[in-house]
């Protein structure tokens, strides 16, 4: 109990350590910068909650949360289906992997032309530029789960006589669990990345389109609070993602 209480206090005080360090910094650029180019903590942190209580902030959310449970939707299922087919085909899972490796170095960017072409304006191209940045991880993650499943497991439920389904529920998934929870928790933050940076390109709603809209308006507060407001979101889901993971790791 106590050496779990001084766990629990040693991280809180690495996270005030952080907090008060981005903090700091960000004062510094403020105070030499000027308003010109960043609003400071202090107001950034207030427009924040005068915009979070507007309506049509939370339009925008909207608009980005559903693009993104979409694309991060498609980019699990197709992800953890192709790498569960790669992983236990030996020899296309050693294809794969460098292949899709070089595929993910590609600046997703230049892509873009080519989604806009196919998908058009709108969330369906907010939600394939969200997959094109998320499915590749979660599909390697699920790949190099399988590849490393100890083969004691799999000689043991043949010696069992486990039925393929059985194998599968109680041997298999348990086994690959832990990494297919790391490539989601990662392909939750990159997928949330590539819908905003698709609605800074192709759409009329959205965080994304919000961020945009404010550089090129020069409206400096309310770009500086939006990218607030998506950093603590993705903070607060990465931290819980991160406690499910640590846990399923434990487990």
């Amino acid at each position: 109990m106590t050496q779990a209480w001084s766990g629990l206090n040693s991280r809180a005080l690495d996270a005030l350590v952080l907090v008060t360090l981005t903090v700091a910094i960000w004062q510094g650029l403020y105070e030499y910068a000027g308003e010109a180019a960043i609003t400071s903590p202090l107001a950034t942190l207030g427009y924040a909650s005068s915009l979070v209580k507007t309506s049509s902030f939370w339009t925008h959310a909207e608009a980005t949360l559903a693009a993104f449970a979409y694309a991060l939707a498609i980019s699990i299922v197709l992800g953890v289906v192709f790498g569960l087919i790669l992983g236990f085909r030996r020899f296309a899972g050693d294809v794969a992997e460098p292949i899709l490796v070089a595929l993910y170095t590609i600046p997703k960017v230049t892509l873009y032309p080519l989604i806009l072409l196919i998908f058009g304006l709108g969330v369906s191209a907010k939600v394939a530029f969200g997959v094109i940045h998320g499915v590749i991880p979660i599909i390697l993650f699920t790949l190099n789960a399988v590849k490393n499943i100890n083969p004691v497991l799999i000689r043991t439920s043949r010696v069992m006589r486990l039925s393929p389904w059985q194998t599968v529920s109680t041997v298999l998934t348990p086994a690959v669990m832990p990494e297919l929870i790391t490539g989601m928790r990662v392909g939750f933050s990159l997928t949330m990345l590539g819908v905003l940076i698709g609605e800074m390109f192709a759409s009329q709603r959205g965080l994304g389109f919000l961020i945009i809209n404010g550089i090129n308006m020069h409206n400096v507060p309310m770009t500086m609070a939006v990218i607030l407001i998506v950093v603590l979101f993705a903070i607060a889901a990465n931290g819980l993602l991160l406690a499910f993971d640590k846990r399923m790791h434990r487990t």
